[in-house]
């Protein structure tokens, strides 16, 4: 499927002629849009709460999401690459015209992915940091520090607040909020989520509500 995605700030604004720049564009490339996604909206606002949100959780591997630049999908830093590291995951393309950026294969993307990854090991190595100080901590207090011969460690940054993550985000509860709220990062919140999709707890909590 190929989207094409138009939004403007406010009702003063038109979409006519993002719309023209994405037909021209696939015109020249011999493409057809399947299906358009307008709105009317600030790109501050969570992309979850907006019709993007939506589109992104339709996207399947092979997809192309074109838009008339890359402003369109959000106004910030964070927002923009939230959004690209979705698409990444799903295997979707992003296509923005002015811009000329084209998320897939090519070097763009690469680089792209190798900032994910970096976000992501900073984030491993500020976790391992505040828990080599709590663990200082403990042992200047006289802690005996260790785990029980024979036990696992299965420690999370988020062990003791699993039924919470997953009753916000059953709730509707945009995952930027969750991720503020618990104190980590959107893509902690991503993975914690995909991990416990199908998990045993979440369908307890599921049967739980259902009953209640």
């Amino acid at each position: 499927m190929i989207y094409g995605y138009l939004r403007v700030s406010t009702d003063k604004q038109t979409l006519e002629n993002q719309k023209f720049e994405i037909k021209k564009f696939c015109e020249r490339e011999n493409l057809q849009i399947n299906r358009w996604i307008t709105e009317t909206i600030s790109g501050t606002q969570d992309f979850e709460k907006r019709k993007l949100g939506k589109l992104l959780r339709r996207l399947k591997p092979g997809d192309v999401l074109i838009s008339s630049e890359i402003s369109r999908l959000g106004r910030n830093l964070l927002q923009i690459m939230t959004i690209l590291n979705i698409c990444m995951q799903k295997g979707a393309q992003v296509w923005t015209i002015k811009d000329n950026y084209r998320l897939g294969a090519d070097i763009q993307s690469k680089v792209l992915a190798f900032a994910f990854g970096l976000a992501a090991e900073i984030e491993r190595n500020l976790i391992s940091q505040r828990t080599r100080e709590a663990l200082q901590r403990l042992k200047a207090g006289g802690r005996k520090l260790g785990r029980k011969t024979g036990s696992k460690n299965k420690r999370h940054i988020l062990d003791g607040k699993e039924e919470e993550v997953l009753n916000l985000a059953k709730n509707g509860t945009p995952k930027t909020q969750i991720a503020r709220r618990m104190g980590v990062s959107i893509f902690t919140i991503y993975q914690f989520l995909e991990k416990h999709a199908a998990s045993p707890k979440q369908k307890a909590l599921q049967d739980r509500s259902s009953i209640l």
